[in-house]
């Protein structure tokens, strides 16, 4: 598998991979544009049911690809285009999906992981896992978008420890703030994101994408527009034709 990030489908579950496994999987400028290449052509496939975000090997991403910053963190015009376009680009187009995503994670989640795994929707990780976001060791902040992202998702006081005490936390703590959906051993992790997005991806889709689009919108404060256009869907039909036929719904034909 050539460095980069990966997209695999098997039927309704997307399969999002971030692979530099020589570095554990950081994050390229390059790598940041292809996640959010990926993520708006998945907004456009109405048969993508579940996306599933993995990283290749045993980790799920050790932050940004530090090799790199030489060659543009030190100018901020070229600072604020990595932010501001290159990340939030990627974190934003996943924000935006309005198919359910999962976070499969294990190893390290530092920085930019804790970013990606903070811009899914569920989010499941081994009893090994590690996170964190040190880059006070080196010398920089967090940009503010990502910032708001991160301590939305893993709580005011982690964020601050991450980021202020360069702390790294474990599965458990992680679990304890809410910010993890399950600890698994590593063992089973996969079998159970495997589970979880087949499970996903065998709901009623329409209520998924009407349900991300809800929250988000609350989450900014508005409302969405016309949220009961739904009514007359043959969904909307068919789970409840099912529940009194006291049968199993099926969604994937509608």
């Amino acid at each position: 598998m050539a460095a980069g990030i990966s997209v695999v489908q098997s039927g309704a579950i997307t399969s999002v991979i971030l692979n530099s496994s020589d570095k554990l999987n950081a994050m390229s400028r390059s790598m940041w544009r292809e996640l959010k290449v990926a993520f708006e052509a998945i907004q456009g496939y109405p048969s993508v049911r579940c996306v599933l975000v993995r990283g290749a090997g045993s980790h799920f991403c050790a932050g940004g690809d530090i090799a790199e910053y030489p060659g543009f963190r030190f100018d901020e015009a070229e600072l604020r285009r990595f932010h501001e376009d290159e990340v939030w680009g990627a974190l934003s187009a996943m924000l935006e999906c309005d198919v359910p995503v999962i976070a499969q994670i294990q190893g390290v989640c530092m920085g930019a992981g804790v970013e990606i795994a903070s811009a899914c929707d569920l989010r499941l990780a081994a009893e090994s896992a590690k996170f964190g976001a040190p880059i006070a060791r080196l010398g920089f902040p967090m940009a503010q978008r990502e910032a708001a992202l991160v301590a939305g998702a893993v709580g005011d006081m982690t964020a601050r420890a991450m980021l202020l005490a360069a702390e790294v936390f474990g599965a458990s703590h992680m679990a304890a703030q809410g910010f993890l959906t399950q600890v698994l051993a590593e063992a089973e992790l996969d079998a159970a994101c495997q589970a979880l997005a087949k499970r996903v991806s065998g709901l009623a889709p329409q209520a998924a994408r009407l349900n991300k689009q809800t929250l988000r919108a609350l989450k900014l404060g508005g409302a969405i527009e016309n949220p009961y256009a739904y009514a007359a869907s043959a969904e909307h039909r068919e789970g409840i034709a099912a529940f009194i036929a006291k049968r199993k719904p099926h969604f994937q034909n509608l």
